[in-house]
Order: structure tokens, then C-alpha cells, then sequence
């Protein structure tokens, strides 16, 4: 008798297993980042064909196998659909997971984490945020969650409509992180800052930035 456990967490990454299976990578709330096998998921009529895909986020019954967890049973909460029809904001959704990857760690405590990254889908999609801002915003609390933040960066006044941006992104709590808006001039100050600040903490290339930086 296997002894389940259920973990409330998103789909980051998946890929084929043989003919049918699939091995997902979740970033969880109670675990961190962990893989498991989906068997059957390619399966035509399989209940796990729609769950065992990037950016599904719900609960997922899983048990240990030899060399990851094994998939039971799952209960999807948000799909994230509307990033499937929407080529650039699906581009900002797939690095914003690849950054989630990046900074996940197995029984690590990603529960900011894994907040921000939730939260952050949710603005990418609705019509009111620019998604600009939602990728700078993004970039700069994933570092201060992951306690890499280096301070405002030299030239940028903390009493600017910049530096006030980003000492809100920085201390705020992830349920008010989007509840500002900035003027064009600042946005683009802002978008500058949170590139200086990947560069400086995130070293690693994302396949999807290239696309955005590239189409954009």
C-alpha cells in the first residue's frame, strides 16, 4: 500500500517518456521543486492529459518511486488557458516558469515563490496590466524572495517614481505587489533596472527571453 501525499503546486515543465508518460517538474508548496512521472498521460482519454502540462496549478496526489514521485491523482484549480491563444503573453508565462525552475530547489521552502509565480500569471493575463511591467515586477521580487536582492541600483533616486517602484516591489507582500501603475517614461526606467538586476543575479540564459527580447 502506497502512502500518498497531497501537494498544492504548478506544473513548471514536462516532457515524453516512452510512448505514453510523461515527466513533469512541479514547484510545490510543501516540497519545492520535485519531478514526477505521469503514466499514461499521453494517453488518448487519459484523465491526466490536460493536467500534465506547463502552467496547471491545483493539487497533486502523489507517492515516492525510485527516481521521482509517481502521479495518482490531481486536482486543477487554473489552467492559465489563455496563455495558450496568446503567443507573446504565453513567451512571458514560459519565462516566468523558467525562472521558477531556476530558482526552485527540492524541499526547499518555495512557498513565496511559488505565490509570486501564481500571482504574476494572473496579472500576465489580465487586460488591465501591461506585460512589461509584470515581467520587471516579476524579475525583481523573484530575486528579493530568493534573498539576492543588491539594493537600488547606482542613479536611481529612492524618492523617483523608479526607486518607489522598486522599494514596493521589494517590501510589499505578493497580494499587493501589482497595485501601482507607472508612466511610460518610468516603466521603461523600471524594465532597464530589472535587467541590470538579472544580469547581476540570474546568470543563467532562458530560451524564451531570447524569443521575447527578439520579437519585441
Amino acid at each position: 500500500m502506497q502512502d500518498f501525499i497531497t501537494v498544492t503546486g504548478m506544473v513548471l515543465k514536462a516532457e515524453p517518456i516512452g510512448e505514453y508518460d510523461k515527466r513533469i517538474v512541479l514547484l510545490t508548496k510543501e516540497k519545492g521543486k520535485i519531478s514526477a512521472f505521469v503514466r499514461g498521460a499521453r494517453r488518448q482519454g487519459s484523465r491526466f492529459m490536460a493536467a500534465a502540462n506547463p502552467f496547471c496549478f491545483g493539487g497533486f496526489e502523489i507517492y515516492p518511486g525510485r527516481r521521482a514521485y509517481n502521479l495518482q491523482g490531481v486536482h486543477i484549480e487554473q489552467y492559465f488557458e489563455q496563455l495558450r491563444s496568446d503567443f507573446e503573453k504565453a513567451c512571458y508565462g514560459i519565462y516566468f516558469l523558467e525562472i521558477a525552475d531556476y530558482y526552485g530547489r527540492e524541499n526547499n521552502d518555495d512557498k513565496e515563490l511559488l505565490k509570486l509565480l501564481y500571482q504574476s500569471l494572473r496579472a500576465l493575463i489580465h487586460p488591465a496590466y501591461d506585460p512589461r511591467l509584470v515581467r520587471a515586477v516579476y524579475e525583481i521580487k523573484a530575486i528579493a524572495v530568493n534573498g539576492e536582492f543588491p539594493g537600488l541600483i547606482r542613479g536611481v533616486s529612492p524618492d523617483s517614481a523608479c526607486g518607489c517602484a522598486i522599494s514596493h516591489i521589494v517590501t510589499s507582500s505578493i497580494e499587493k505587489l501589482y497595485s501601482f501603475r507607472l508612466s511610460e517614461e518610468a516603466l521603461e526606467k523600471l524594465i532597464c533596472c530589472a535587467r541590470e538586476y538579472r544580469a547581476r543575479c540570474i546568470p543563467q540564459k532562458f530560451k524564451s527571453l531570447e524569443i521575447l527580447e527578439t520579437s519585441g
